[in-house]
C-alpha cells in the first residue's frame, strides 16, 4: 500500500457568504492537499499538532470523515489551532489575514514526542510539505525536519515539496530563500510556481527560476494558464484553459498538487499528471473556500489525466 504523509498546519477558516456574514470552516495548504489526495483514493496521514479544545476535536473528526489518518497528530494541552480570514475580490482573488503566532502546530518540532514522530517518516512512501510548513518553525526546527527528510530518503522515501511562499511568514526574503534551497536539496519532486519563486530570485522568468531547482522532477506553474514539467523524459509545457467562472482561487494550487501526486502514485507519467492537476484545480476555483463539496469533485481525475 502506497502511503503519503502530509506535514503542516490546519487552521480555523473564516470566510464570507453572499450576505457578507462570516462562515467558519477549516483549512491550510497541506491539509487541503491531504483532503484532495484522500478523495482521489490515496492513503494519507496528516502530521501536525493541535490543542485539546473543541475546535481541534472538530478538525480531527472532519479529517477522519475524509479518510485521512490522524494517528500522527500531536495533541498539546492548553494550545489552540491558528485562525485565518479570507477576503475575496470580484475576480475571485483572495487575501489572507492570520492569527497563528501561538498555534499548537508551531511547536510540533519542539515537543517530547517529536523524535519519535520524525523517526516514523521512513515508514511512508512519499512525504509532502510546503514552504508554509517550513515557515511555521524556527531555524532549529527546520533543520531538524530537513535532516529527518534526508534520512527518510535514504530508506527509499520520496519527498515532494510545494513552494507555497507567503512573505509574511518569514523574517526576511534571504531567510526564506535559504530555507527553500535546503528543501530543494532533499526533494525528489518540486511543485513550484513563478508567483512563489519570483520574489525569492528577483525574476519572473520561468526558465531562470527552474535553473535553481535541482530536483529530478519539477513542475513550474506559470503566470498564464498552464505549467512546464521537467523530468527524466525531458521538459514540456502543459497548457490549460482558464476556468470560465472563477469564484475563489483558494486551494487551486493545493488541489493541483494533490491530483498531480495521486496520478504519479498511480503510475501516470509527469506530463499527463500535470493535466490531472489542471483538471481538479479548474473545478476547485468554481467554488468558495478551500474544500469543495465532495459531490462537486470531478470524476476520473487521475485516469482521464493519463489520456
Amino acid at each position: 500500500m502506497t502511503t503519503i504523509a502530509c506535514i503542516g498546519e490546519c487552521m480555523i477558516e473564516l470566510s464570507e457568504n453572499a450576505e457578507g456574514r462570516a462562515v467558519r470552516g477549516f483549512g491550510g495548504d497541506t491539509l487541503n492537499t491531504a483532503v484532495y489526495l484522500a478523495r482521489l483514493g490515496a492513503h494519507v496521514d496528516y502530521i501536525t499538532a493541535l490543542g485539546d479544545d473543541p475546535f481541534s476535536d472538530e478538525m480531527l473528526e472532519a479529517w477522519q470523515a475524509e479518510g485521512i489518518g490522524t494517528t500522527r497528530v500531536l495533541r498539546i494541552a492548553g494550545k489552540l489551532p491558528g485562525l485565518y480570514a479570507i477576503k475575496t475580490n470580484e475576480a475571485g482573488e483572495r487575501r489572507f489575514y492570520y492569527w497563528r503566532e501561538n498555534s499548537a502546530a508551531r511547536i510540533l518540532l519542539d515537543h517530547p514526542d517529536t523524535a519519535a514522530l520524525l523517526g516514523a517518516l521512513s515508514a511512508y512512501n512519499v512525504i509532502y510539505l510546503s514552504g508554509i510548513t517550513l515557515s511555521l518553525y524556527n531555524e532549529r526546527g527546520r533543520a531538524r525536519l530537513l535532516d529527518a527528510l534526508a534520512r527518510a530518503r535514504q530508506s527509499g522515501v520520496r519527498v515532494a515539496f510545494d513552494t507555497n511562499f507567503r512573505p509574511r511568514g518569514w523574517p526576511s526574503t534571504d531567510v526564506a530563500r535559504h530555507a527553500f534551497e535546503l528543501a530543494f536539496s532533499v526533494s525528489d519532486i518540486v511543485l513550484a510556481s513563478v508567483e512563489d519563486l519570483a520574489p525569492l530570485y528577483a525574476t519572473p522568468d520561468a526558465g531562470r527560476l527552474m535553473a535553481h531547482l535541482a530536483a529530478g522532477e519539477v513542475v513550474m506553474k506559470l503566470a498564464e494558464p498552464g505549467c512546464v514539467v521537467r523530468c527524466a523524459d525531458g521538459e514540456q509545457a502543459v497548457p490549460t484553459t482558464s476556468a470560465p467562472r472563477v469564484v475563489d482561487t483558494t486551494a487551486a494550487g493545493d488541489s493541483f498538487s494533490a491530483a498531480y501526486l495521486a496520478a504519479r502514485l498511480a503510475g501516470v507519467a509527469p506530463f499527463a499528471a500535470a493535466r490531472a492537476g489542471h483538471r481538479l484545480a479548474g473545478e476547485v476555483v468554481k467554488h468558495p473556500g478551500a474544500i469543495i463539496p465532495e459531490t462537486a469533485m470531478p470524476k476520473n481525475v487521475v485516469s482521464e489525466g493519463s489520456r
